[in-house]
């Protein structure tokens, strides 16, 4: 285990570590000649890429922290609370029915499809991604890890049967509790609700992946969230580089080899270097 996971795994998804640890100020954004990262991109050996709420909410989905968060209009903390579920399942269905629960009616946006076809092209070894929207995959990611679980499947706490999204939404749009046909329980997402350890192997490979690529791209992600945000750090560590396009300032900021604003004006621009659908 490298000294950055092992600092990772003393912190809480709050964002706080338990040993007393300063990032470095963060310095003003500027806005590089987008022509840089698609240099960065080229000249790297191996790229992966970190993806935050930010990238989501170019699809229509709020994220949790921003001017129009989750957190504003929602007690995020008690719908995806693991002692809340326990206590009334139904609670969490009838406040995520409405942005869970409709996932499968957005759309991937540049950011994912632009990843997408990196990847298919070589550019790209992989994605991390804190989100739980499934986006990467319906646009084609094939190595995609997400940090956080995903909704793609729902888990039955007593018997352990699974159901999948397709199965579930349906039941949570018409307002019924998904309910497992072999023993009555009902279904759990498998996301990681607090109080719950990151799925099997996910902080792990997360942690290889990003120790193992000379370039780190972080999207749309303030870095604040552990242990998650300590990712980026193995590609440091390692002597890599990371290029970072988030609107807001990040931990990691003064020690980003590239630093960009607009994550849409800069992956259209990357479209059109590549030459890749813009869709």
């Amino acid at each position: 285990m490298t000294r950055v996971m092992q600092m990772a795994c003393h912190a809480d998804r709050t964002g706080e570590f338990s040993q007393k640890r300063r990032c470095p100020p963060a310095r003003d954004p500027y806005t590089g000649d987008m022509s840089e990262l698609a240099k960065m991109i080229e000249s790297a050996s191996n790229t992966a890429v970190f993806t935050g709420a930010g990238v989501s909410t170019l699809s229509g989905i709020p994220d949790f922290r921003g001017p129009q968060g989750i957190y504003r209009h929602l007690d995020a903390d008690r719908i995806f609370g693991l002692d809340q579920f326990r206590r009334d399942p139904g609670f969490y269905y009838e406040h995520a029915r409405d942005f869970i629960y409709t996932l499968d009616q957005r759309s991937p946006a540049i950011v994912h499809t632009v990843c997408a076809d990196l990847e298919a092209q070589g550019l790209i070894s992989g994605v991390i991604t804190q989100n739980i929207d499934m986006l990467h995959q319906r646009s084609g990611s094939r190595n995609v890890i997400e940090l956080h679980g995903s909704p793609a499947t729902h888990s039955c706490p007593g018997c352990g049967l699974q159901a999948t999204f397709e199965q579930v939404a349906p039941e949570v749009r018409a307002g019924r509790l998904p309910t497992c046909g072999q023993c009555g329980g009902i279904f759990k997402p498998d996301i990681t609700f607090f109080g719950e350890m990151l799925p099997v192997g996910a902080l792990e490979g997360a942690f290889a992946l990003a120790g193992s690529v000379d370039l780190m791209l972080v999207l749309g992600s303030s870095l604040v969230v552990q242990p998650a945000a300590s990712v980026p750090l193995a590609t440091l560590e390692a002597g890599g580089r990371l290029a970072i396009v988030n609107l807001g300032e990040t931990p990691l900021d003064s020690r980003a080899a590239g630093r960009w604003v607009d994550l849409e004006t800069e992956f259209l621009e990357l479209a059109r270097h590549f030459g890749l659908d813009s869709r």
